[in-house]
């Protein structure tokens, strides 16, 4: 018998959610306190231009993202460029440059290994090391610890652990490799260094977050006649005699709103997951699983030059070292993405907290000086224009041993969905639709 069940959340897993209930042949009504669609990976408008409020890298691996994307009518071939496992420096950058060639796995990684420049035999070995010593053990340990430690039990070499197991840790976990999570890491690594070549491909969109998921699967749920309110904030979900209350209020609904349903998916961050569910002792052992986890911001710093400027690649890694005040991580040249995005690069820092602590026209020109130094040209230090977007709760603190939540809770009718609950990866899209799905299938097989 078909529900009615109330999604609370319009990023990547409410949605997520909300198209697996429907798909399983239920109803939904979705909420989503913001004006745009997305939750912590979306679209922001500034000054008359759309961008991503954090540039992201999906991997081929991501199955669950990929066939919910296709399920709402998602072309993928279009909405993403689609590269082969890279590690890819500046030549002038002092980096590296490792490429995985389309080959079957483990051949892809090896040949990447012998082909790769700017690494030494000892460097080459201790990855070597490192991958088969991690297959070996099935990419798991019997106790966490954090990604340094993991490391130095690897003996993997300064240099190594610069180039390549850094700047991965911090792009997949937003969280440094002291701090880190060293389970967490290896199923990453699990699913791109260790992958098949299909499955450690690395996805780039092409598309703005918004509309990669969020805005076509809002579409294609209104199309089979369920409801997405913007703008629409859910202040209160409380059992009743024959399912939930859900309370919300936004001027979309004309004020101040109640409705029943059949279940609800609480789709949103741990903290504001929290104050939905109130000071109850029913809570008491989940709020505070959810007061442990610690946001981690990413900042994006976009610098537009003229059109015609290029990378040589969509992509390139860079040498950080906030010391010597070499903010960026990653530089991705829009241009090559989205031909209505010609000159503009982002420049992506994780973990940001002492960057975003700077004044932005300082950030600015010191990540436009870092480019314009290991790019070798230097009109990249003078962009035409440049804004920097912070996203303060990006993800949380993926530290070693973090207790994440269950997709259930004590409360018969009630999920959660989200990046943080528990699962295999850390805070990426992946996850969110991963959660979304099995919040979803959890409430749809659930008895009256």
């Amino acid at each position: 018998m078909a529900k009615h069940f109330a999604v609370a959340g319009g990023g990547w897993a409410g949605f997520a959610a909300a198209v697996e209930l429907v798909r399983a042949g239920h109803r939904v009504t979705l909420f989503e306190a913001a004006r745009t669609l997305g939750g912590r990976a979306r679209r922001v408008s500034i000054d008359g231009r759309e961008l991503d409020n954090g540039q992201h890298i999906m991997l081929g691996a991501y199955s669950e993202s990929l066939r919910i994307m296709r399920a709402v009518g998602v072309d993928l071939r279009s909405a993403v460029l689609t590269l082969p496992l890279q590690m890819r420096y500046p030549p002038a950058g002092g980096g590296m440059d490792f490429l995985a060639p389309r080959l079957p796995a483990p051949l892809h990684l090896g040949m990447a290994l012998l082909r790769a420049r700017g690494l030494s035999r000892a460097d080459k070995m201790a990855l070597a090391r490192f991958s088969t010593t991690a297959r070996w053990m099935d990419w798991r340990l019997n106790n966490d610890c954090s990604v340094t430690e993991l490391l130095e039990r690897f003996d993997q070499t300064p240099r190594l652990v610069a180039l390549m197991w850094r700047p991965l840790c911090l792009a997949a976990l937003n969280t440094p490799p002291e701090r880190a999570s060293a389970q967490v890491f290896l199923a990453v690594l699990r699913d791109s260094l260790g992958a098949n070549r299909a499955a450690s491909d690395m996805l780039l969109p092409r598309a703005d977050l918004s509309a990669l998921f969020p805005d076509a699967a809002a579409a294609w749920l209104q199309g089979k006649g369920n409801a997405i309110h913007v703008g629409a904030k859910v202040t209160a979900a409380r059992p009743s005699a024959d399912g939930w209350s859900v309370h919300a209020s936004g001027a979309a609904l004309g004020g101040d709103w109640t409705g029943n349903f059949d279940g609800v998916v609480l789709a949103a961050s741990p903290a504001a997951t929290a104050g939905l569910l109130g000071a109850s002792t029913q809570f008491a052992e989940l709020a505070s699983q959810l007061a442990a986890f610690a946001p981690e911001p990413i900042t994006t710093c976009y610098l537009q030059y003229a059109p015609g400027t290029r990378l040589e690649l969509p992509f390139y890694a860079l040498v950080d070292d906030p010391a010597s005040q070499r903010w960026g991580q990653f530089v991705f040249d829009r241009g090559q993405l989205d031909g209505g995005q010609d000159g503009l690069f982002a420049v992506v820092i994780s973990a940001s907290s002492e960057a975003a602590s700077l004044p932005q026209e300082q950030l600015t020109a010191a990540v436009a000086a870092q480019l314009a130094v290991d790019l070798a040209q230097p009109g990249l230090a003078k962009p035409v224009w440049s804004k920097v977007i912070t996203e303060k709760r990006a993800t949380y603190a993926c530290a070693p041993g973090l207790k994440r939540p269950g997709n259930e809770t004590p409360a018969k009718g009630l999920v959660l969905a989200g990046d943080y609950t528990a699962g295999e990866y850390p805070a990426t899209l992946e996850m969110a639709v991963r959660s979304g799905v099995q919040a979803a299938r959890l409430l749809a097989k659930a008895k009256p």
